[in-house]
């Protein structure tokens, strides 16, 4: 079973909720898709056995071939490439790598050249399988990266995905394919706004849900209001504590420390098996 850990809103706690889970049960991978930002390893500590590139495919014109038509700048649709009389740009951080300037220049004058974007690694924690994903510095797209970490994942295990914040495309890549989706939020303005919009996404890719409310006992009611209305069950509460505070800013998972939260998420997990 694949389960994501995703919220709309950033600093939610989706890591403190996926890294907690991983380690209340057993045979499991956790695969950290927040790779403009991954953390995970920084709560588990993993010994890395393994790094590898990832590439992404961007256009390399061959001056000499090209007669400068400007077909390739005109069918691409996210303008990675610009023509001019007798001279052309390429904007390899623009490029999709879909190949089409490629397909289309009618003097074969465009090249496929790979172009690091990032890197994957994979480790092992606590008897846990870690495989986190790192962006570049400067690189806009993460989709490449998250695809790379996907293609990690063992179906003999239980699969947990942490997600990256928000609702865009990286969230979509992480998300897809799930069987079932954990939503945390915190009942505030903030976090009910976001909540909204990540119900809306992952209903409309048709992935079953739950929501887990950290800091519970802070702000208001009206997370709660909006998830008895939407019909989405509240699966879990965390509660807005001190002491799971200072242990995440040391860099701890509170589940080592508060041993009844392990048999809080062997149960919510048994929640999502039965949904």
């Amino acid at each position: 079973m694949i389960i994501s850990i995703a919220s709309g809103k950033g600093g939610t706690g989706k890591t403190t909720v996926a890294v907690g889970l991983a380690l209340s049960v057993e045979n499991v991978q956790l695969l950290d898709c927040d790779v403009e930002e991954p953390n995970v390893h920084v709560l588990l500590k993993p010994n890395i056995y393994q790094e590898k590139p990832v590439y992404s495919l961007v256009p390399q014109i061959m001056e000499e071939k090209c007669n400068y038509c400007g077909k390739c700048a005109k069918l691409c649709q996210y303008h990675t490439i610009f023509v001019a009389k007798k001279t052309f740009l390429v904007f390899p951080e623009l490029c999709h790598s879909c190949g089409l300037c490629s397909i289309v220049c009618p003097e074969k004058a465009i090249i496929n050249k790979e172009r690091q974007v990032g890197i994957v690694k994979k480790g092992l924690a606590q008897g846990i399988d870690i495989v986190y994903g790192e962006l570049n510095i400067g690189e806009p797209m993460a989709g490449p990266v998250i695809r790379e970490v996907k293609k990690e994942v063992d179906r003999k295990k239980l699969v947990i995905i942490d997600v990256p914040p928000g609702a865009s495309c990286p969230v979509v890549e992480s998300v897809y394919g799930s069987d079932f989706t954990i939503l945390v939020t915190e009942p505030t303005p903030f976090g009910l706004h976001d909540l909204k919009i990540t119900v809306e996404v992952l209903r409309t890719l048709n992935v079953p849900l739950g929501v887990v409310v950290n800091r519970a006992g802070i702000g208001d009611k009206k997370v709660y209001e909006f998830c008895k209305k939407e019909g989405v069950p509240i699966m879990l509460e965390i509660p807005f504590s001190r002491k799971i505070a200072k242990l995440y800013s040391r860099g701890v998972s509170f589940v080592t420390e508060m041993d009844e939260w392990k048999t809080k998420f062997q149960h919510l997990l048994e929640t999502i098996m039965e949904a």
